[in-house]
């Protein structure tokens, strides 16, 4: 049986933690920054661990499972 590949827009925007969980860039802070507010963006810089309803997914997209 062939290995499982991975997806590669997958594994572009997923980290994979130590602790398990997976790791993701906060969304609405690519362009047209000019009319969001400062604290929105500060708020936005902090990474986003994925919700456990959308982990399995995202790890088959992984090739994790």
């Amino acid at each position: 049986m062939p290995k499982m590949k991975t997806k590669r827009s997958a594994a572009k925007r997923f980290k994979l933690t130590a602790s398990g969980k997976i790791k993701v860039k906060r969304a609405n802070l690519r362009h047209i920054l000019t009319k969001k507010s400062t604290s929105y963006k500060r708020s936005k810089r902090k990474a986003l661990y994925l919700a456990p309803a959308d982990m399995s997914n995202a790890l088959k997209c992984l090739g994790k499972k």
